[in-house]
């Protein structure tokens, strides 16, 4: 049974009033967040970020993952054929 001063207003801490984080979501690359930040990914651990922006990789090619490094960029789009560099 708790003891009575477990159940008063006094020793329940008020509820931490957190800033929305702003996200934009941009479909050619990665997805900016408002930092600091704090990832958990799939294996559990977790991606801390103290920095004012941060990029998240969404096509998993950065070696920096979970954050973006870029190599979105090299990824060929589909719907199209690659050139032909070397006509014949």
């Amino acid at each position: 049974m708790p003891a009575p001063s477990d159940s008063s207003p006094a020793s329940v801490p008020a509820p931490v009033q957190t800033p929305a984080r702003r996200v934009s979501v941009d479909p050619q690359g990665p997805v900016l967040v408002e930092g600091p930040v704090e990832i958990v990914l799939d294996d559990g651990t977790v991606a801390r970020s103290e920095r004012f922006m941060v990029a998240v990789c969404t096509c998993r090619r950065s070696r920096a993952y979970p954050w973006c490094d870029t190599s979105h960029r090299c990824r060929e789009r589909g719907g199209s054929p690659p050139e032909d560099r070397n006509p014949r």
